[in-house]
């Protein structure tokens, strides 16, 4: 039979990025529940739901009547217990210098101090409770917490709450958001194996850049970081939970939406890979065809991950390797000769002559021959 017309690529080791890629889930920075410190009757709702809210802004009044007049009572108790610090600290002043004088006796001067310092006690008690009052007086007025988006409603005007007990509505930050995604243990696994053969150099600190996909396939221009690995395995999946985070200045992002995550910065150095088309499989696993003197001799090989349309080779391949990547289907035998169809480009495959090309098409996508499999025997 004629030679084999073939195109052949020689290989060359590079760097290439190394990117995992995972189904993840929008959360909100911080949740934070609101509810009324104090009993009340709900008055009015302060803010629109749905909207954004500020620190601060008022969410809820409560009715603050009984509230009020306990604080009024609480500033009168004052009031009268002032009076008498004022009677008892004279008292004692009066009773001192008699004390001096050696007028009274010792007991007299000890009952008054003592009634002076039991007002001051009495003083400090009824500023508590004023404190207390005019604290919960303050209640009444129920204000967000921290800035974000309020979600409904949860109780209307009219509405006799108890307390804490009594969830009002929540507000969620969205900017930054969180992505929250499950990492396969295997990948944990084999990610370690490179790194500690030196196939994986990972980000300085180990800190990977995110960037995230939508559901209709538009990527987000800004990158985000990843916050953390957890160190447990979950016994359900399997995977172990990381989070990541991302500015989110626009809103595009909301919580729940399922988007795809993909961590970016580490980097395969030495690397070796060839186009899928020249990777065939045989009883022993996978091999290539190597064009030594003008024949074709099997070189079995390891692969790894598949980036795109090319194999990365793990082991089996050395660099200036000729590989045969088209017209392996017109190799019948180990060692059946060939004849190269253009010239050689170290990296890249060659673009086949006019005459070969159609043939190199239709050679690339007929599957391997059982010759060809047998190759590798």
């Amino acid at each position: 039979m004629p030679p084999a017309s073939v195109s052949v690529i020689l290989v060359a080791p590079t760097t290439l990025p190394a990117e995992y890629e995972y189904v993840g889930q929008t959360a909100g920075s911080r949740d934070v529940e609101v509810r009324s410190r104090v009993p009340g009757i709900v008055l009015k709702r302060n803010y629109r739901e749905g909207a954004a809210v500020s620190r601060g802004q008022s969410l809820f009044s409560i009715d603050p009547a009984q509230f009020q007049v306990v604080a009024n009572r609480a500033e009168a108790d004052v009031a009268a217990v002032q009076a008498r610090v004022a009677q008892a600290s004279r008292a004692f002043a009066r009773v001192q210098s008699l004390f001096e004088a050696r007028v009274i006796t010792q007991r007299e001067f000890d009952d008054a101090a003592l009634a002076d310092q039991v007002a001051r006690a009495d003083l400090k008690g009824a500023q508590a409770r004023l404190a207390e009052a005019r604290l919960n007086l303050g209640y009444t007025r129920v204000t967000a917490p921290i800035s974000g988006v309020a979600s409904r409603s949860l109780v209307s005007e009219g509405t006799l709450v108890s307390g804490p007990d009594v969830l009002l509505t929540t507000i969620t930050q969205n900017d930054p958001m969180q992505i929250r995604f499950g990492m396969a243990d295997t990948d944990q696994l084999r990610r370690r194996d490179e790194v500690a053969a030196g196939r994986l150099v990972l980000p300085k600190g180990g800190v990977f850049e995110v960037e995230v996909t939508l559901a209709d396939g538009q990527t987000l221009q800004r990158k985000g970081r990843l916050l953390f690995t957890d160190a447990r395995i979950s016994t359900s999946t399997g995977t172990t939970e990381a989070q990541a985070e991302i500015a989110n200045p626009d809103g595009v992002l909301k919580p729940g939406q399922f988007v795809r995550v993909r961590l970016l910065g580490a980097t395969r150095p030495n690397a070796i890979q060839v186009p899928s088309r020249a990777v065939l499989e045989g009883p022993q696993g996978k091999f290539v065809y190597l064009n030594i003197g003008n024949k074709a001799q099997p070189r079995p090989v390891k692969v790894g991950e598949q980036l795109g349309d090319q194999w990365l080779v793990i082991d089996g391949l050395k660099a200036g390797d000729p590989v045969i990547v088209d017209g392996v289907a017109r190799i019948f035998f180990p060692g059946a000769p060939v004849q190269l169809a253009a010239a050689s480009a170290p990296g890249s495959a060659p673009a086949p002559s006019p005459s070969s090309g159609a043939a190199s098409a239709a050679d690339a996508a007929r599957p391997a021959t059982p010759a060809a499999s047998a190759a590798s025997r």
